[in-house]
């Protein structure tokens, strides 16, 4: 690895791009160098370049904004002093090229180990895991999982660049992230034309990525995609991933049209007219119960609707509609509330008495 370094303000010496050094030695303290190199024979030659070294050079200079493989060793020159001397391009195209599917799977299984044994170390920082938080909730004990599709752009002809749907050149990749920690759990290189939707694609990062969790078969994972992973089969898959002891929530994306703001602008008097025809019982163990009790005054407060129904028929939840005499009064025909259905939770004390909050039909 080279002299070992010195931080100073003097003005010789110096290395661009020092940051590197701590994707270096992050690597080297977790283990993952060393993992990486039990995957290949040692070479005899006095030329050869350990490949685990090389793989870990590329991923530094990557993350230092190396966009190809000269650019990559262009980079590496820069911190001959600190790592020895750069790996050349040609060099690390052989690397990558040996890299068949065997290959691959050993090298994600070595991920997946260091990972598990840098999770631990998470855990016992003095921050902790770092869990989410969304919408002022902390969720504690969830993993999230982000699937989304990135442009790359190109600017020469290379082995999959064609014309992407944004009429640009390149490429189109599938990627899978852990929102907690920033991390990459399985990406799929795809050509520039790849469709942002296609199943079989969201299918095989959601297989991959899942294996990259430690202790994924007891975890609770929330999957969020965008409006290309609104489709049945995904969603049928993600709803099969839940077992006894594994949980998995998703949150898709959806494009609104014209028919569903129409749907949106009648839902209010809908919920009011619904309001003030219900009992209101929920439990005090619920989260959300001081929001939601809330939301439900809002909605009783609502004006009466503007709207009014046939005047020879009533159509009311819980009853059978029919012909009402005129003349009826109204308390006839709307008749008494329909009594509540269910309550959230098993035993526990309601946050409101038996009554409805307000009755103002």
């Amino acid at each position: 690895m080279g002299p070992p370094a010195v931080c100073h303000s003097r003005r010789k010496r110096l290395v661009g791009h020092a940051g590197a050094m701590l994707l270096h030695k992050i690597a080297d303290r977790v283990g993952l160098t060393e993992a990486f190199g039990a995957l290949w024979p040692t070479g005899q030659s006095t030329t050869w370049r350990d490949r685990a070294h090389v793989l870990v050079a590329l991923a530094t200079a990557i993350a230092c904004g190396a966009r190809s493989l000269l650019e990559a060793e262009r980079l590496q020159a820069h911190q001959a002093a600190l790592f020895g001397t750069a790996p050349s391009d040609s060099t690390t195209h052989r690397t990558l090229a040996d890299l068949d599917k065997p290959m691959l799977a050993r090298i994600a299984k070595t991920r997946a180990r260091v990972r598990r044994h840098v999770w631990q170390l998470l855990h016992l920082r003095p921050g902790g895991f770092p869990w989410l938080t969304v919408a002022g909730k902390r969720l504690r004990g969830w993993i999230v999982i982000d699937i989304d599709a990135t442009i790359i752009t190109s600017a020469s002809d290379k082995h999959g660049a064609v014309v992407t749907f944004k009429k640009t050149y390149g490429f189109h990749p599938l990627a899978c992230w852990c929102a907690n920690t920033q991390e990459a759990l399985a990406m799929l290189l795809r050509s520039g034309n790849a469709g942002s939707n296609t199943v079989a694609d969201h299918l095989r990062v959601l297989t991959d990525a899942p294996a990259q969790i430690p202790n994924s078969c007891q975890a609770k994972i929330l999957v969020r995609v965008d409006g290309a992973g609104a489709t049945h089969d995904l969603l049928t898959h993600l709803e099969g991933l839940n077992t006894t002891r594994r949980t998995v929530r998703y949150l898709v994306g959806w494009t609104i049209t014209g028919l569903d703001e129409q749907a949106i602008a009648h839902l209010p008097a809908r919920l009011a007219a619904h309001a003030r025809h219900r009992h209101l019982r929920i439990e005090r163990t619920w989260p959300s119960a001081r929001a939601f009790v809330l939301a439900w005054q809002r909605l009783t407060d609502l004006p009466a609707l503007t709207w009014e129904p046939d005047p020879t028929t009533t159509i009311q939840e819980g009853t059978s509609s029919g012909p009402v005499e005129p003349g009826a009064p109204a308390a006839s025909r709307d008749g008494p509330p329909p009594p509540h259905r269910g309550h959230y939770g098993q035993t526990a004390e309601p946050l409101t008495q038996h009554s409805p909050l307000k009755n103002r039909g």
